[in-house]
């Protein structure tokens, strides 16, 4: 006999408007007119028939001045200079290495553009050619900033830093680009202790924490000793948590992850993905990303209406001569 799960029925607070400031964003589909003003000029996702600007995909409209594209709410990755990614290695070439990163195109990682072991620097040389395969090959991961983007929307990978390379064991989350927000950083140690890499290309890392790293490593050694049980369950539960927001439609940064990690700790870590305990730690951590925000606007506020400090300088007149 089958077991059957019951859940009681819990009172949900209500969420407010996740809308943001200034109107809904309006969305179009493949057709959709757009605009019949002339004045407009034509961008990315949009094509002119008859004196009318037309959607060519499904997304949302951006204006910027004169300027009208539609940004896809699902396509593939168009990368931009500085911006982490993680990628696998697909080929071994000569002089590179050739990168899947979720793009149209495989991205390339030059043997010129990465550190070798041990960090010292000199030109690559025939043995250096030769080796490359023992640095990086077939199926590893890494991680990357691109360096540049070439003609055809090829991008170009370099890992000059440290803290970039080839990643040890963890798990790979694949989810749509356009979930991934931008940050100034991408690496976040979480306090429950894993990490994680948000790619800006969908790709996330999740990783256990390391206690001190190895910078003479030059980023091509990575530790293969058993990840004991706990961290592997806190990676399996920030794995689900994940999988969680890009379900219920809700971006992707340090703090959203953390928050769902947190509403998701009073269920099991196979619970988590089940529509109606998907739906709840969600809509938690909604509030609670709503409720900060109102904190920063509220602070924000607050210290906008404080009335300057002026100092008032009296100036010293020199005394008149005899």
């Amino acid at each position: 006999m089958a077991a059957i799960t019951m859940r009681l029925p819990v009172v949900r607070r209500a969420v407010g408007p996740s809308a943001p400031r200034g109107g809904e964003k309006h969305l179009v589909a493949p057709g959709d007119t757009i605009t019949t003003d002339t004045g407009y000029m034509r961008g990315h996702g949009t094509y002119v028939d008859e004196e009318k600007l037309i959607a060519s995909v499904a997304g949302a409209v951006e204006r910027v001045n004169k300027l009208v594209c539609v940004k896809a709410l699902k396509t593939r990755y168009n990368g931009e200079v500085g911006d982490i990614v993680v990628g696998r290695i697909t080929e071994v070439q000569q002089k590179r290495w050739k990168v899947e990163t979720n793009s149209r195109l495989d991205s390339v990682l030059l043997l010129s553009s990465m550190n070798l072991p041990g960090g010292e620097l000199r030109r690559r040389s025939a043995e250096d050619e030769l080796a490359m395969r023992d640095y990086l090959q077939e199926a590893d991961l890494i991680s990357a900033e691109v360096q540049s983007v070439f003609s055809d929307g090829a991008l170009s990978l370099h890992t000059r830093s440290l803290k970039y390379g080839k990643l040890g064991q963890g798990v790979l989350v694949q989810v749509s680009p356009s979930f991934v927000k931008r940050q100034k950083t991408h690496f976040h140690d979480l306090p429950c202790g894993a990490s994680v890499i948000l790619g800006n290309n969908g790709f996330i890392w999740i990783y256990p924490t390391p206690e001190q790293k190895d910078e003479e490593a030059g980023g091509f050694t990575t530790s293969l000793e058993p990840v004991p049980l706990s961290d592997r369950e806190v990676i399996s539960r920030l794995r689900n948590c994940i999988v969680a927001l890009v379900t219920q439609k809700l971006m992707l940064f340090d703090t959203s992850i953390l928050y769902c990690y947190e509403a998701s700790l009073p269920h099991q870590i196979k619970d988590i993905l089940k529509p109606e305990v998907m739906e709840e730690i969600v809509l938690e951590t909604r509030q609670r990303l709503l409720d900060l925000e109102g904190v920063l606007v509220t602070n924000v506020h607050s210290t906008l209406q404080k009335p300057p400090k002026f100092l008032i300088l009296t100036p010293r007149i020199p005394p008149e001569p005899f």
